[in-house]
């Protein structure tokens, strides 16, 4: 460590309030983040809410291209009407939906407070790669979430929700099952796709290398594709756009094993 770092060095107490209070200044910005959005429902929910039609701007774009292309297709016509079963179900929806929100967009706070943490204990060669690496972590989440609410949900939402095993069984799809999915899905893109980010740690603790990774490429599409199927809804193109962004993030990883493996 730096002299700096070692003449400033705190007791454990004295961490733990700093801990303390970082965990309140984060807390205060993602409470105050879930207030501005409750209070905006209309806009928040004509977002989440817009991919239960046929109108939704990927659809529509789809329609587009396939025009461009000189292909005569078009999404069938569907509006699917959500429900509400339980006389608090709204409400709490619109609160927990809230809540959801208020910890994305407060996200890059959080991640920056995380660094502000921990950049003390780190070397001067470390501190130099961790603001690359929060960026990563958080640049790699949003691009998840985005992937999730522009395709990856919006396809299967109407699969799903226009599936039916015989026509006298009409689809109702209830308010808190739609926004439940909504958030499992984003989330888990999320998650998945900080691949490139533990390829990178994996390869600086010497757990793995670029050359393994590469040649156990093809054992690692077939792992892709059984979590790829897990945490899909249960239909076949969903988990084809599923498991090629998620390979391709670990061919990245392989590239980014290797340059550490390199340097």
């Amino acid at each position: 460590m730096s002299d700096s770092t070692q003449e400033g060095m705190m007791t454990f107490g004295g961490h733990l309030e700093v801990l303390r209070k970082m965990l309140f200044r984060v807390i205060g910005v993602i409470a105050t983040f879930a207030v501005v959005i409750f209070c905006f429902k209309d806009i928040t929910f004509d977002i989440l809410l817009a991919p239960q039609n046929n109108h939704f701007v990927t659809f529509e774009f789809i329609e587009w291209l396939a025009k461009e292309l000189g292909w005569n297709f078009r999404f069938p016509e569907y509006d699917i009407k959500l429900i509400s079963t339980d006389l608090s179900a709204q409400f709490m929806t619109h609160i927990s939906t809230s809540l959801y929100l208020g910890l994305l967009m407060g996200s890059p706070f959080l991640v920056y407070e995380l660094f502000r943490f921990i950049l003390p204990a780190l070397y001067d060669d470390e501190r130099k790669h961790s603001v690359k690496i929060a960026l990563s972590i958080y640049g790699l989440f949003i691009i998840g979430i985005l992937l999730s609410y522009f395709l990856l949900f919006p396809i299967s939402f109407q699969f799903l929700a226009n599936y039916q095993v015989d026509s006298s069984i009409e689809n109702t799809i209830t308010l808190s099952s739609y926004i439940s999915t909504f958030v499992t899905l984003s989330f888990m893109m999320g998650v998945v796709f900080q691949l490139p980010v533990i390829c990178f740690f994996l390869a600086k603790m010497g757990l793995v290398s670029g050359d393994m990774l590469a040649r156990y490429k093809k054992h690692a599409f077939i792992v892709i594709l059984v979590i790829a199927a897990i945490i899909t809804p249960p239909d076949a193109f969903t988990l084809v756009i599923v498991t090629l962004p998620m390979y391709l993030l670990y061919l990245l990883g392989v590239l980014i094993a290797k340059r550490v493996q390199a340097d």
